[in-house]
This record gives structure tokens, C-alpha cells and sequence, in this order.
């Protein structure tokens, strides 16, 4: 991320750190204005993305008084890629969070995920409840949403990542066209493009859908506490991989306050398609439900 974003806003001081989980370490940046609120917030990224993608909330979280704490999760990023598909199974990439949490002094955090970050958003807030003052989901649903029809046949490609070998050949493939196509050309495809051409780094991003859904036997759902801090899910018009009916049904596993959000004309990358309206909303949100520091 830069000095300025697109917009010519500041983010303020930048500072970068590695976390330690284990034998896996994680990039870290962490940016700090004009501090007013006590709660820092922690923009978790998804698939194929890293921390970068939200360089357009950065300069607007930091502007609002927010000290922002930004993670290049397992596998992306500047962080580590374990080889095995073991590592990437949900519970390892939250104790990452609940470890960069730690070492940046937060004891709770406001937790913004998107995609892959958005489920560890879910997972971090169910599991850890005190260490999340606030949760936004962007388009990842709560994880106990019954699949829809519609859902279930967006979730096809899922399927076609388990195939370890043959996914990777067919992604990269004519200069990566099954990615081209598959996205729409949405998202920051250049960048992704760049960094999953790395090595180990491809495998590594399909290692979270191996890991977390590959095809398993009929059983019944696992359960999970309410979750009981207040809620926000975001879901755009846009999104050709997750339905929208099932972020609003979100609202039935949250006991606390609860918001439904859609933003209209923006495909699944909604910090990069929608970034106004996305920081209005966060803004929003936030400042509704924040500490001012003494």
C-alpha cells in the first residue's frame, strides 16, 4: 500500500511487523492517525487478494480517528504458504488473528472480513466473542446458513478446486484465463495475478477450499453459540459466487444487534467496486459503536 491511495488521502504512520503462529509467520502493517478511539479495527482479506485490498478503507478508517490493523492471512500476501492442506482448516487461520491481536496490543478488536475473511471474521467472533467489540461480514455468510439452490450451483468451482494438480494447471492456463473468466476481470486481477504466481502460492489460496469444503458425508450441522456481538453483513448485486439470501438470513444466528446492508452494482470485490459507499457504511457503523478515548 502506498503513502496515498487513489483518492490522495493519508493513511498516517505505517508501521510493519511479523507475527509469529507457531511455524507459520504473518505479515502485518498497522496504520495510525489521529487516535480517538480505543478499539482499533482489523481488516481481514480473502481469495486471491492480500492486505492490499483494502488500501481504499485505510486512509478513511485512519481519518476517523481508527488505529487499522491489516493482516496478509496464511498462504497470501507477504505471509507464509504451509504446504500441507491441513494448516489452512478454519481454526488455524483464526488463532493467526487471535495472534496478531496479541501482538498488537488489542485486546478487542472491530473485525471487518471479506470472502475467506469473512468466514474467519465469523469464526473469530463465535469462538472468541471477547475479543471482538463489533463484526462487518462482507459477502460470506453466517456458517450455519442452510445452502440454498441457488448457492449450490454458484459453489460449483469449490468442487473443481479439490482436484489438487488439475485446478492449478487449468487456473494458470493461457496466461491465466480460467482466473480472467471466472472473476469477470473483477477484483485487483493484475496484483493476484502476480502474487499467485509464486511459487507454492496458487496451491496455497486453493489449500483454504480443500481444507474447508471439500466433499464430506451427510451429517448434522455442527453447534455454535450464538453470535453476540452486533453484526453487520454486506452483500453486493453484483456477487456471482455468494447468494444474498443467505446473508440476510445471517440475522437468525446473531443475538445481539443485527444489520443487513446491500450495495447495489458491485461484483463480489466490494472494497475495491464500491469503496464510498463501503466506507460510509463502515463509518457508520463504527462510530456507532465505539469508544472515545479519554
Amino acid at each position: 500500500m502506498t503513502e496515498a491511495d487513489v483518492t490522495g488521502q493519508k493513511p498516517g504512520r505505517e508501521t510493519s511487523r511479523t507475527v509469529s503462529n507457531g511455524a507459520v509467520e504473518l505479515y502485518v502493517a498497522e496504520y495510525v492517525g489521529e487516535q480517538r478511539h480505543e478499539t482499533p479495527v482489523l481488516l481481514i482479506h480473502g481469495w486471491p487478494d492480500s492486505g492490499i485490498l483494502w488500501e481504499r478503507q485505510v486512509p478513511a478508517l485512519v481519518e476517523a480517528g481508527f488505529r487499522v490493523i491489516v493482516p496478509d492471512q496464511r498462504g497470501f500476501g507477504r505471509s507464509d504458504r504451509p504446504a500441507e492442506v491441513k494448516e489452512y482448516v478454519i481454526a488455524q487461520p483464526v488463532q493467526d488473528m487471535v495472534a496478531v491481536l496479541d501482538a498488537c496490543d488489542a485486546p478487542t478488536a472491530h473485525v471487518v472480513g471479506h470472502d475467506w475473511g469473512a468466514t474467519v471474521a465469523w469464526s473469530l467472533t463465535i469462538n472468541h466473542p471477547e475479543r471482538v467489540r463489533t463484526l462487518a461480514a462482507l459477502s460470506v455468510p453466517h456458517p450455519l446458513v442452510p445452502y440454498t439452490v441457488r448457492q449450490a450451483e454458484m459453489f460449483w468451482y469449490q468442487l473443481f478446486y479439490q482436484f489438487e494438480g488439475i485446478a492449478e494447471a487449468t487456473i494458470q492456463a493461457d496466461d491465466w484465463a480460467w482466473l480472467r473468466w471466472f472473476t469477470r476481470n473483477n477484483g485487483d486481477l493484475d496484483r493476484a495475478i502476480s502474487d499467485l504466481s509464486r511459487p507454492g502460492a496458487l496451491t496455497a489460496s486453493l489449500n483454504w477450499a480443500r481444507a474447508n469444503l471439500a466433499p464430506r458425508m451427510p451429517g448434522p450441522a455442527p453447534e455454535l453459540p450464538p453470535v453476540k456481538v452486533p453484526t453487520m453483513g454486506v452483500w453486493s448485486t453484483g456477487d456471482h459466487q455468494l447468494d444474498g439470501e443467505r446473508m440476510a438470513q445471517s440475522g437468525d444466528f446473531v443475538s445481539a444487534l443485527w444489520r443487513h446492508e446491500v450495495i447495489s452494482d458491485a461484483s463480489h470485490w466490494i472494497p475495491l467496486d464500491a469503496p464510498d459507499r463501503l466506507n460510509e457504511l463502515l463509518l457508520d457503523w463504527l462510530l456507532s459503536n465505539s469508544e472515545t478515548q479519554a
